[in-house]
């Protein structure tokens, strides 16, 4: 990367005008955050107000880094230190440091012994679940991967069993339990062995779930319609965490000539997948938080313990890129032979595609995922929420449908009038007959699905056709 893209701060790179003498913990702590964290870059020469000042003797700066770093920081961290000259003769040095493999990297000084990590632009102290977190690591092992003081014979894993038999047709052999990495050859159930056992003991495995009565926590004469808390194995507060919102969430419904078009308040495929990233992906290091499920009228929050494990926010990432770290390999590997998840790549990206294949998918719905230090949140939204339909319905609590139909709610919208968003759609293809699918479905404000159903149709009636390939052709609307 130029040294001219490093504008601003971020997780990854950090600028200080000079090489503070007197005062050089300023720069030493980055240095012990980026091995302590996912790596970065130490910029020397740059002013916090983005001027090139370059440094006046960068050998002599250079022999200094390297003294204060086998003085202060230990385990000594591997850098590289490279010097760059400006098109007017300014040296600037960077000092390049990797993501460390000897964690916890403390820096040690002045009668105190700190180690730091990156918070965004930040260089801050790891507070104590963070420490165990590094020295885990540091060990190249895991929370999941620890042996646990308990035995697998005091416990009974009937959960697990029946979810391998439905997913593969086989009885899960005794030999898997070590193999899955449940126990080890002593007896002893490692942490993910005791957060699958039915009965978990791990007491701080729990998933709260609340329907509360209106926008917030604060609903008037009842704050809330239903309430429960689950514990036990992993498997079971996924599935009932997983009913719950089934429970209580709508599906409204159009007639169609050849059946009915069904109209969910949420993608199903989503919430299961954001289920199973806040139980697999939490911090259990954080043993005073619980997953927690909030259901509101217009939105669903899921949220989960501990933050991006690179110490980023995922709310200044690119969903489509952000890599798969994850914070407990084991149950991740456990979940994957159960087929609960994908053993490979993010699933939030498979929350948003999940999300715009709903035919009452608009952009403004899009689902929001934020982090911060200590937690991580996955907001969906009502996809009914201020539309118009036809007719509802609502499971009920024992599974069947109480086939009531209450009108039409909301306000007006398109969705309600199926020859008027025709008519839409044509008049954009018929003024932009080189637009693409994604781009029609924004104008329109209907989910892509919506959008290639109706074309399909069109297509069908001869109302419509396409001329040229998928990528450079055009639309021709033949109906004007």
């Amino acid at each position: 990367m130029e040294w001219k893209e490093l504008l601003g701060e971020a997780t990854e790179y950090d600028k200080k005008q000079a090489v503070e003498r007197k005062k050089p913990k300023s720069w030493l702590k980055s240095i012990s955050a980026f091995a302590n964290t996912s790596g970065g870059t130490l910029i020397f020469g740059i002013s916090n107000e983005e001027e090139v000042v370059g440094l006046s003797d960068i050998r002599s700066d250079s022999e200094y880094i390297s003294q204060k770093l086998k003085e202060r920081i230990y385990p000594f961290p591997e850098v590289v230190m490279k010097l760059y000259k400006t098109e007017d003769e300014k040296n600037l040095l960077f000092v390049h440091v990797p993501e460390g493999a000897e964690t916890p990297y403390y820096y040690s000084a002045d009668g105190v012994t700190e180690a730091y990590i990156r918070i965004g632009n930040e260089s801050v102290i790891a507070g104590p679940t963070e420490l165990k977190r590094l020295v885990m690591r540091g060990k190249n092992t895991s929370y999941d991967f620890q042996i646990s003081s308990y035995q697998f014979d005091d416990y009974s894993f009937t959960k697990l069993r029946e979810r391998y038999k439905v997913w593969t047709g086989k009885s899960l052999p005794d030999n898997a339990y070590e193999s899955f990495g449940i126990k080890d050859s002593n007896g002893h159930l490692t942490n993910a062995g005791a957060l699958i056992a039915d009965e978990s003991p791990i007491w701080w495995s729990r998933i709260f779930c609340t329907r509360w009565n209106g926008l917030d926590k604060s609903g008037g004469l009842l704050d809330a319609l239903d309430h429960t808390e689950f514990n036990g194995s992993l498997i079971t507060l996924l599935n009932e965490g997983f009913a719950f919102v089934k429970r209580n969430m709508k599906t409204m419904w159009k007639k169609q000539p050849l059946g009915r078009l069904e109209f969910p308040d949420y993608s199903e495929d989503s919430v299961f997948e954001a289920l199973v990233n806040a139980l697999i992906h939490r911090d259990y290091l954080v043993n005073g938080s619980e997953v927690h499920i909030d259901i509101f009228d217009d939105r669903l929050e899921i949220y989960s313990p501990g933050g991006m494990p690179d110490g980023s926010f995922i709310q200044d990432l690119d969903i489509n890129t952000v890599s798969s770290v994850r914070r407990n390999p084991l149950l991740a590997d456990i979940f994957g032979r159960l087929g609960y998840m994908e053993r490979q790549g993010s699933g939030l990206g498979k929350i948003c595609r999940a999300y715009e294949h709903q035919d009452n998918y608009v952009p403004e719905k899009e689902p929001i995922f934020t982090s911060t230090r200590s937690s991580f949140f996955v907001i969906l939204k009502n996809l009914n929420y201020g539309l118009e339909f036809i007719e509802q319905e609502q499971t009920m609590p024992d599974g069947t449908n109480n086939g009531t139909n209450v009108g039409t709610i909301g306000t007006d919208n398109q969705k309600s009038d199926p020859d008027r968003l025709e008519k839409i759609i044509l008049r954009i293809l018929n003024e932009e007959p080189e637009i693409t699918t994604r781009e029609l479905a924004e104008q329109s404000k209907v989910s892509v699905r919506t959008v290639k159903r109706i074309i399909s149709d069109l297509k069908n009636r001869n109302l419509l056709s396409r001329e040229g390939s998928s990528r450079k052709g055009k639309w021709v609307v033949i109906h004007k």
